[in-house]
């Protein structure tokens, strides 16, 4: 088998996108070259611009696509440590996934794939990746958008009478005490006198009553209100993105209707 197949199969395995008899890996391996260490991780790239160099500066990573994103699945990521993979991928646009067992890289492949649809589309020479270590909980949290927007709705049902301004005012402000313990530490965070916070809470403690001294219940609040605000994110970004290429779209004639502009001298 030639080697540039064997890779192309090998990378196909390793992403969950082909089957292969557990005693076949390591033949497989062996033809393309490319001995499967006992951790990886995965790099989605959003365009496959110097990909080869890229993969080569990253210990020979193993490059494929997986439904039109450039992927790298990168060996020995003790050696490859954060600053390495940042300094190598600043630039341009792209997520790495959490280090996992070879037997498991189609889940670090998943999450970075994941994360990318999630970040910003601009892209500068300032531009850094985005890392899954450092978003574990919301992606945790955004696994299951249904989940989570039951999750909303068994919890945050009593903010629902109020308008949307009340109910925003008093959600920060759930969060912030939360987050921080206390009134002084959420007037902190919300850089607001802690007597504000303070009337905000009686107001919170009437729409909720005492399940607030639930420590379970106050877990689940503290969730339910992190779905809330990172699903409004995730739809505003869709949207954003819709409108986007809705703009692209409709600024591109079709050649018929170009053809019929340059015969009427428009």
């Amino acid at each position: 088998m030639p080697v540039a197949r064997a890779r192309q199969d090998l990378f196909d395995v390793l992403a969950g996108q082909r089957e292969l008899p557990d005693d076949g890996l390591h033949e497989l391996a062996r033809a393309a070259g490319w001995p499967v260490p006992d951790t990886l991780q995965a790099v989605v790239l959003a365009t496959p611009a110097e990909a080869p160099q890229l993969a080569a500066a990253l210990g020979h990573a193993l490059i494929g696509t997986v439904e039109g994103y450039t992927c790298l699945f990168v060996p020995d990521p003790a050696t490859q440590t954060r600053p390495r993979l940042e300094a190598a991928l600043k630039g341009r646009a792209a997520a790495v996934g959490h280090v996992v067992p070879a037997t498991d890289t189609a889940s670090s492949l998943r999450w970075a794939r994941y994360l990318l649809t999630l970040a910003p589309g601009r892209v500068g020479p300032e531009t850094r990746p985005a890392f899954v270590d450092d978003h574990l909980s919301a992606l945790l949290l955004l696994q299951d958008e249904s989940l989570a927007d039951a999750l909303t709705s068994r919890w945050l049902g009593p903010l629902e009478e109020l308008t949307p301004r009340q109910s925003e005012r008093l959600e920060v402000t759930l969060l912030a005490w939360l987050e921080g313990g206390g009134a002084p530490e959420a007037a902190k965070l919300l850089h607001v006198h802690p007597q504000t916070v303070r009337y905000r809470l009686r107001q919170i403690e009437k729409l909720f009553g005492p399940v607030l001294r639930d420590p379970r219940t106050r877990f689940e609040l503290e969730m339910a209100l992190r779905s809330r605000r990172l699903m409004a994110h995730v739809r505003s970004y869709r949207a954003r993105a819709g409108r986007r290429a809705r703009a692209v779209a409709s600024s591109i004639r079709p050649l018929g209707v170009a053809r019929e502009a340059r015969v009427n001298g428009l």
